[in-house]
């Protein structure tokens, strides 16, 4: 036992001298003798927390949750499933009530968008292997995977004439593997999520020009998923089979650098989230599960201005 209390006096006695030697002495001391300490005990603080009473009930999933779309200028969020005699589309409110269910025309969705202004209302489903993006000139981008055969970026006018073209499998710039989800940010750049080659590629919306790429924070998992918060100061990008979301800080405008991870959401095991998509007002995240065939909504921790700056 005296032993035990040695230890652990002599254990004190070389921390304290250290944090000493490092205040006092360390400045005079040659560089290679210098010493890196640092002892933390404060977690990595959580910015959004799981919302556990959306949606109210959960029993009308009945399918595998392929996407969900906010229209948040209505209140409303949409869920696609895929499955056998049951309905495809589901609506609820943006505080989880279930309003209805409709469509069973579609087959197999993939991809959902709502599509608001104060005169009309509307929502686009994809089928198969694509995901798209209304933008609010009317605009319409579109990812088309479909198991790697297309892997295809198109953009469309809003009478669906196409205006450019990327369509090429490969590594190399604007060449796709996957390209599994787009979205376009309020600086006139469409980033899509390029699911195979574990990269996020970046275009001019107006002449298609690639513009760069981000792959160092993908080195475990491709994104299956990219969207931005209101303020386009971040994109949140799911990633399937590790059952996580990334918040990544956006690049200023004319650069595109690296990517940098600001914090991350761990879920649960074989959840696998596969798209997903931001309220423009609240700044909550609508998350659709394939593996856990569910949606599940993930709000900020503290107010969206206050969390993320104005």
């Amino acid at each position: 036992m005296t032993r035990f209390w040695v230890c652990v006096a002599g254990a004190g006695f070389f921390l304290a001298f250290l944090v000493f030697h490092s205040r006092f002495c360390a400045s005079r001391l040659p560089l290679p003798l210098h010493f890196a300490f640092k002892i933390s005990w404060r977690p990595e603080e959580a910015l959004y927390r799981l919302d556990v009473d959306w949606p109210k009930y959960s029993e009308y999933f009945t399918g595998a949750t392929f996407c969900v779309a906010v229209d948040s200028l209505n209140g409303l969020v949409y869920v696609a499933q895929r499955g056998d005699n049951i309905p495809k589309v589901l609506v609820f409110t943006e505080d989880g009530y279930f309003l209805r269910a409709w469509n069973y025309t579609v087959d197999t969705p993939h991809g959902i968008f709502a599509a608001s202004t104060p005169h009309e209302q509307s929502v686009w489903i994809t089928d198969v292997g694509s995901e798209l993006y209304v933008e609010d000139t009317g605009d319409i981008y579109i990812v088309d995977g479909d198991g790697g055969l297309n892997n295809r970026l198109i953009k469309l006018s809003q009478d669906f004439m196409i205006l450019w073209l990327h369509g090429e499998n490969g590594t190399g710039p604007a060449k796709f593997n996957v390209p599994h989800s787009v979205t376009v940010d309020s600086d006139g750049r469409v980033w899509v999520a390029d699911r195979g080659n574990k990269r996020i590629q970046v275009f001019d919306k107006d002449t298609g020009e690639w513009l760069g790429a981000w792959n160092n924070c993908f080195s475990e998992e491709g994104p299956s998923a990219v969207r931005f918060t209101p303020d386009g100061k971040h994109l949140i990008v799911a990633q399937l089979n590790l059952s996580r979301l990334l918040l990544m800080a956006a690049p200023p405008v004319g650069s595109i650098g690296d990517c940098s991870v600001i914090s991350t959401i761990q879920l649960a095991d074989q959840v696998s989230p596969h798209l997903l998509d931001v309220s423009g007002k609240t700044g909550a995240i609508y998350v659709a599960e394939i593996g856990a065939k569910q949606v599940q909504k993930y709000i900020p921790v503290k107010s969206y201005s206050s969390s993320f700056g104005s």
